[in-house]
């Protein structure tokens, strides 16, 4: 299919790309028979102005070109002329093929040689192998592109109204972002509703003549039977049975572990271990590594594409990229170092392997080598992708591990440790959630040693609630319900940020009340929307129309009519409700009207109903119905300014009572403030 060079001498080849970046990257790479140009993402889209979609005529939608795009078509419509063959090279993935279908409708090619190319990796190689490969546009790829935005156009475009009527205007809703919020929500219910247990630990610091450093052993139990600590009755009984015992060693296991090699990044885990490790959000994770897959201008090189296309769900390389590292990995490290296998997972159904992980164009561009043409944050995040992908082709370490069991009367200690044997691809990458060993046995330990106790240490502990998500987990979670794609994860999240449904302090992410509000909503009156198993079944949808196996306009018209239907039951409901501003027990000191409950940008706050001749307005407080241990008015549900909950005392700033975790009573509220402040 392709139109080779030879075909016609002067032949004039243009080469349409997304991103302006690529031009020149690309244009080099080619010669002076091709002309490339950026289309600069989306030509056409559906309208702003209403939903786009006649429902109607077969659910056909409507595209309009965009706003600003006017001038640029113009051009690429002259280019075009000139041109004897057209290749659309837009991104490898369904939105890039979406865009090269919508630029043959916006710009008239009739008569032309019109060919659809990809490439991984923006080199030479790559660019010049997808010209011979060249293509018709994958019209399946286009449909699922189609039906996500269709999808996603319905839902917010007929549910946001109910939003505007029954909370405040301005307001959205999406398909996935609202399951995302969801999940949140869930998670925060979780926090609020923990019931904390009481739990004790007894640790003891023993030594030895073979031990250079003491080590500390945990208690386990009495004999092999394992022993919880619920209280500290039960604590200070285990310390009087052992305080003057000897600790006699009475087992001891020796063994190896295998830590194996990690799999290369996917989309997912390369926003996971950003966020760990570089302390980066989703998005400027994907907007840093879109430079570098686009091309950075590196000495001696030129612009070259460092890395491989950065949204994908398969840990799959190609057989080139293996090749590439086994002679690395055997030319800087020697052969015990080299995998024995292909490192890559292949049994998850929900990879749809178009294309390779994320991994370097070009082991030779080591981070320290290139380090003078990148960014700082370029580079922590190249070496991340350098160092992961280096590691996945490497030996799986090899730990030698220690296990010792200890018995002071009746009761039993243990205590464990390992050390290294062989590094593997351990010598190039650690992972951020790797830690430290606690114990270092530094000589074998024997049966019958005896060992001299150095001091023991009995702690009070409460089982702590689920942790709040971080970006990195949301992405875990995400990913583990099939919810959205590899293209979706940051800007879901970046959306419900900006919405200010959810809230950031620190990497930690908090429902704001708006957020809450608006969730309760979508619960009540579109419960299938939120449900993530619904969410996620429409993914594997999409993925059928990719496939070829399901036609895309049978997914709207068999989710349409529903949503319809829920729509015009809550449109209905809300006009017999009535919604009214809900009263409040104060007064408005300034004209003496009772005060009512509003919602505003950051949740709720109490106003005047007298508006606009009383602009009275005052902070709204939740009484918890639980008294302050310290002053003995009542605490109240606030909010940070970013709009994280906690709990403070009517009578701030006087008294400074405030816990980031919901008391049940007054001296649970105390216990609660004193564990805060002692951290």
């Amino acid at each position: 299919m392709c139109a080779g060079e030879k075909e016609i001498s002067m032949a004039k080849y243009l080469v349409i790309v997304e991103s302006p970046a690529k031009v020149n990257t690309i244009k080099k790479f080619l010669g002076s028979n091709y002309e490339v140009v950026a289309s600069q993402g989306h030509v056409r889209d559906l309208p702003k102005s209403q939903m786009g979609i006649d429902v109607e005529n077969d659910y056909e939608p409507k595209y309009i070109t965009i706003r600003g795009k006017g001038d640029l078509l113009s051009s690429l419509r002259k280019e075009v002329k000139k041109a004897d063959a057209i290749y659309l090279a837009t991104d490898p993935d369904r939105e890039g093929e979406a865009i090269s279908w919508h630029l043959t409708k916006a710009i008239n090619m009739e008569g032309k040689r019109v060919y659809r190319i990809t490439f991984n990796e923006i080199t030479k190689t790559a660019v010049k192998e997808s010209l011979k490969n060249a293509r018709e546009i994958d019209m399946n790829l286009v449909d699922a592109q189609q039906a996500r935005r269709v999808l996603d156009r319905v839902v917010g475009y007929r549910i946001s109204p109910i939003l505007w009527a029954k909370v405040k205007r301005g307001l959205s809703a999406g398909r996935v972002q609202s399951v995302a919020l969801r999940i949140i929500c869930d998670r925060e219910n979780e926090i609020n509703a923990f019931v904390p247990e009481e739990y004790w630990t007894i640790d003891a610091t023993l030594s030895s003549k073979k031990q250079k450093k003491p080590i500390v052993a945990k208690y386990f139990g009495k004999g092999d039977k394992k022993v919880d600590i619920t209280s500290k009755a039960q604590a200070d009984a285990i310390l009087k049975d052992i305080k003057n015992s000897d600790f006699t060693v009475s087992e001891v296991k020796t063994g190896d572990r295998t830590k194996k090699s990690p799999l290369p990044f996917t989309t997912s885990t390369l926003q996971q271990e950003a966020s760990k490790a570089l302390n980066f959000t989703t998005s400027k994770t994907m907007r840093i590594a879109q430079q570098l897959y686009e091309g950075v201008n590196i000495k001696g090189y030129g612009t070259v594409g460092i890395i491989t296309y950065l949204r994908t769900d398969s840990t799959r390389i190609s057989d080139d990229a293996q090749k590439m590292a086994n002679d690395y990995i055997k030319s800087n490290y020697g052969d015990k170092y080299l995998s024995s296998s292909a490192n890559a997972k292949k049994d998850d159904k929900k990879i749809q392997d178009a294309h390779e992980a994320i991994r370097p164009t070009n082991l030779e561009l080591s981070p320290i080598e290139i380090k003078e043409s990148l960014s700082r944050d370029q580079l922590r995040l190249y070496q991340l992708i350098y160092k992961r992908f280096l590691a996945s082709q490497m030996a799986n370490a090899l730990y030698e591990t220690t296990s010792v069991k200890m018995d002071a009367g009746v009761h039993r200690f243990t205590v464990s440790a390992s050390k290294i044997k062989f590094d593997g691809f351990m010598c190039v990458y650690t992972d951020s959630d790797d830690e430290a060993e606690p114990n270092t046995l530094t000589s074998s330990m024997e049966k019958g040693d005896k060992l001299t106790n150095d001091g023991v240490d009995a702690k009070q502990h409460f089982t702590q609630p689920p942790a709040h998500y971080t970006e990195a987990s949301l992405v875990r979670a995400l990913e583990e319900l099939g919810i959205g794609r590899p293209s979706t994860y940051a800007p879901t999240i970046a959306v419900i940020l900006n919405r200010r449904y959810i809230a950031k302090e620190g990497r930690n992410i908090f429902v704001t009340e708006i957020g809450e509000v608006v969730n309760d909503m979508m619960k009540d009156a579109f419960p299938e929307i939120v449900d993530v198993n619904f969410t996620a079944n429409m993914e594997a949808l999409l993925d059928g129309v990719e496939e070829g196996s399901v036609k895309w306009k049978t997914i709207i018209e068999n989710f349409y009519p529903d949503l319809d239907a829920a729509v015009t039951k809550a449109e209905k409901d809300l006009e017999q409700v009535k919604i009214e501003d809900e009263q409040s027990d104060e007064i408005c000191e300034m004209c003496g009207r009772r005060m009512v409950i509003k919602y505003g940008a950051h949740g709720k706050f109490i106003a005047c109903p007298g508006f606009p001749e009383c602009r009275n307005t005052k902070p709204f407080f939740e009484k918890i119905d639980v008294a302050c241990p310290k002053c003995g008015k009542d605490i109240v549900v606030k909010r940070t300014r970013k709009g994280r909950r906690y709990y403070g005392c009517m009578g701030a700033p006087e008294c400074d009572y405030m816990t980031w975790a919901r008391p049940k009573d007054t001296a649970d509220a105390a216990r609660i403030f004193e564990k805060e402040n002692r951290k």
